[in-house]
């Protein structure tokens, strides 16, 4: 008779997360993970599988919740650059332990770059969501008169997806709140109507 495991997967996957947002894959090891899930090895392969395959999920759920999120800051403005700009402002944590986390997506990226098919995939999988989104926000923003008609609303979009990942790596890399702010500011106003 199997044994029923004696945990809450989900918070197990969560705390998991945290030290692979925080450490990277590389530099995550398995007594890292243990520790931080409070369970064995042995719960960690029967529940997860291995290291990778929990990294694996572990991002994808933290891309699909951070994505939710940065839509849902996108919608939350009646008006389409500033929903843009809550979406940029959104990314700067006041604590500055969360704010040296920056974004376990770019992190992903640095530490693999194009070189892991299965990573690609989760970042395709979840990229789309948002750039269509923000193609609609911007273009919804040229018909009210917000946004400069004159911008190529997709160009304008990878604007905004690159300034995000730039964002959040100069936060990681210990950028003050007041200086990403400053940035993303500087970003909207180039999307300004003139």
């Amino acid at each position: 008779m199997v044994r029923p495991r004696e945990f809450d997967r989900d918070e197990a996957l969560g705390r998991a997360l945290r030290v692979f947002w925080a450490k990277g894959y590389a530099s995550t090891s398995t007594e890292d993970l243990l520790a931080a899930m409070n369970i064995g090895r042995q719960s960690l392969y029967n529940a997860f599988g291995d290291k990778r395959k929990l990294y694996l999920e572990a991002l994808e759920r933290y891309q699909g919740e951070s994505t939710a999120g940065h839509i849902e800051r996108l919608n939350g403005s009646a008006s389409p650059l500033g929903g843009i700009e809550a979406l940029l402002l959104g990314l700067v944590a006041d604590d500055e332990d969360e704010r040296a986390l920056g974004c376990m997506g770019v992190v992903a990226m640095s530490e693999f770059g194009a070189a892991d098919p299965e990573l690609v995939a989760l970042r395709n999988k979840a990229a789309p969501r948002l750039s269509k989104r923000l193609v609609e926000r911007i273009r919804e923003g040229q018909a009210c008169g917000d946004i400069d008609p004159g911008l190529d609303a997709r160009q304008a979009a990878a604007f905004v997806l690159m300034t995000m990942q730039g964002m959040q790596l100069a936060a990681r890399g210990g950028s003050d709140a007041k200086s990403l702010r400053a940035l993303a500011r500087f970003a909207i106003d180039r999307f300004r109507a003139r």
